[in-house]
C-alpha cells in the first residue's frame, strides 16, 4: 500500500524533495506503519525477516514487465524535438518551473537545443540534446586519444589497500619501495596516494599540518 501511494505522489516526489513532498512521505511513512507494535525481541525477528521476504519478492516481480510497469512505472516524455509536452508535465505533476530548472542544471538553458527530455521512473529527468548543439568528442573529428590509464587508491588514510595493489599485479613491498624513494619511511603521515594503472606512477598526499 505504502509503495502504491507513493506511485501516486508522482515522480517528481522523488526526484527533487521539496518541503511539502518530504513531509508527505515523511508522515506517509510514519501513518504505514504507526499500527505496528514490537514488543519482544523474537517480534523484531520475524519483522526483519518479513520485510526482507518481501523485498526479494518484490525485486523477483520487478523482472517481469508487467509488473515492473505498476511498480516503478515507465519514463515520461517532457520535451520532444525541442518542444514542451504540458499535458506529460501536467499528468506528472512536473512544474514547468522545475523542468527549466532541471534543464539549466544539465547545461541546456533553451529548451529548442532539446531532442528529448525523459522524467525517469526515479524522478530524475534525463536530457538528449540535438545533434548539432551535442559537445563535440574526439571520434567525431577522428582523433584517437591515448589512454592515460586510470587512478587506483593505494592508501587510504594511512591503510595499505591490497586490493588494488593486486589489480596492478603490485604488492605492500613494492609499495613501501616506492614511499621511500618519495621520502615516505611508512604510511603513518599518509592521508591518501593512488598509482595510475598505465605507468605504475605514485601519486601521494600528505595529512594537511
Amino acid at each position: 500500500m505504502y509503495i502504491l501511494v507513493v506511485r501516486l505522489l508522482g515522480k517528481s516526489a522523488l526526484a527533487q524533495l521539496t518541503p511539502h513532498d518530504f513531509a508527505a512521505l515523511f508522515f506517509l511513512a510514519y501513518v504505514a506503519f504507526q499500527p505496528i507494535q514490537i514488543d519482544t525481541y523474537w517480534q523484531s525477528i520475524i519483522g526483519i525477516i518479513g520485510i526482507a521476504l518481501i523485498h526479494y519478492l518484490i525485486s523477483i516481480l520487478m523482472l517481469k514487465n508487467g509488473i515492473k510497469h505498476w511498480i516503478i512505472g515507465q519514463p515520461t516524455v517532457l520535451v520532444r524535438h525541442g518542444n514542451i509536452l504540458p499535458d506529460n508535465l501536467k499528468k506528472s505533476r512536473f512544474s514547468l518551473v522545475e523542468l527549466l530548472s532541471v534543464l539549466r542544471t544539465a547545461g541546456h538553458p533553451q529548451v529548442g537545443t532539446i531532442e528529448y527530455a525523459f522524467l525517469e521512473p526515479n524522478g530524475e529527468v534525463s536530457v538528449i540534446p540535438k545533434r548539432e548543439f551535442a559537445p563535440l568528442t574526439p571520434n567525431d573529428i577522428g582523433i584517437q586519444p591515448p589512454y592515460e590509464g586510470i587512478p587506483l587508491s593505494v592508501i587510504v588514510e594511512g591503510v595499505i589497500q591490497y586490493r588494488n595493489l593486486r589489480l596492478i599485479d603490485k604488492n605492500e613491498e613494492w609499495l613501501l619501495e616506492q614511499l621511500h624513494e618519495k621520502g615516505f619511511p611508512n604510511t603513518n603521515h599518509i592521508f591518501f596516494a593512488y598509482c595510475i594503472d598505465q605507468d605504475h606512477s605514485l601519486e601521494v598526499i600528505e595529512y594537511p599540518s
